[in-house]
């Protein structure tokens, strides 16, 4: 009976030691950690430009002209500076206000011809500028003159030479931007507005239509019920009699006398 006892005694000592063996050599496993949420970034809101075939047409001739029809290099840069001017809010809020502008841009920017060969190149660069790509080294640049010139202000902050052209910002002697900046290029969105024109109403006689509008002859019965101006003593051509009809001829398009070429007042620029 002690016998059985004792045995029973070493078989629960003998299983006491192994659970406290086992329960030492156990190693704890690790708390799970905590999963942090994905916080979603929040993209600024753009600010948005409405554009039209004929706004997009602007943007190609100004590039063209004042580039000196250049490459995409010289395209880019003049790009820049109008996309510049439109969204510092300091100048006209379409793109062809821009360009339109009096004594800004070339003479002509908006009538003349464009070579049929600049096309393909020139469409890339305009569709690129209205996707938001700018020019890297323009920087703020709202300003350029033909290369070489040099001119006696202390306020034209030089960034880059391209297409025959130097870009330059306005700035005061402590750095400071003299115009409303622009708003960065991934801060704008251009959406295109099909069948509508941006362009202010003053602006209009400027742009010739897609379509060439048949100009009328003069009416035979529209007359001049007093003779004209006499001519210089230099002239040969005879004056006609008194009273006889003149006819009136139709007026010329009011842009053919616009003047748009950039002019540097007194002040810098």
């Amino acid at each position: 009976m002690r016998a059985e006892i004792s045995f029973g005694k070493s078989l629960v000592g003998i299983l006491f030691v192994g659970l406290a063996a086992a329960s030492c050599t156990t190693t704890p496993k690790p708390a799970a950690a905590p999963v942090k949420a994905k916080s979603k970034q929040v993209q600024p809101a753009k600010v948005t430009f409405n554009y039209t075939t004929k706004d997009r047409d602007c943007l190609k001739r100004a590039m063209y002209f004042e580039s000196q029809h250049s490459d995409e290099n010289g395209y880019l840069a003049v790009g820049s500076v109008i996309m510049n001017r439109l969204t510092s809010g300091a100048y006209a809020d379409s793109i062809c206000g821009v360009v339109a502008q009096k004594k800004q841009f070339a003479p002509g920017v908006l009538t003349r011809e464009v070579k049929p060969q600049a096309e393909p190149e020139l469409a890339t660069a305009a569709d690129a500028i209205l996707s938001g790509e700018r020019h890297p080294a323009v920087k703020d640049a709202m300003f350029f003159h033909t290369a070489g010139l040099k001119f006696p202000y202390n306020n034209m902050h030089y960034v880059t030479v391209a297409g025959g052209n130097a870009f330059y910002e306005k700035r005061d002697e402590n750095g400071t931007l003299e115009t409303p900046p622009p708003l960065p290029s991934y801060e704008v969105a251009m959406n295109y507005v099909p069948g509508e024109s941006m362009l202010p109403p003053q602006f209009e006689v400027l742009i010739p239509s897609d379509v060439p509008v048949p100009i009328p002859s003069p009416d035979p019965a529209a007359t001049a019920s007093i003779n004209p101006m006499p001519m210089p003593a230099a002239a040969t051509a005879i004056e006609p009699e008194p009273g006889t009809p003149i006819a009136i001829p139709t007026p010329r398009p009011a842009y053919d006398s616009v003047m748009l070429r950039p002019s540097i007042p007194a002040n810098g620029g």
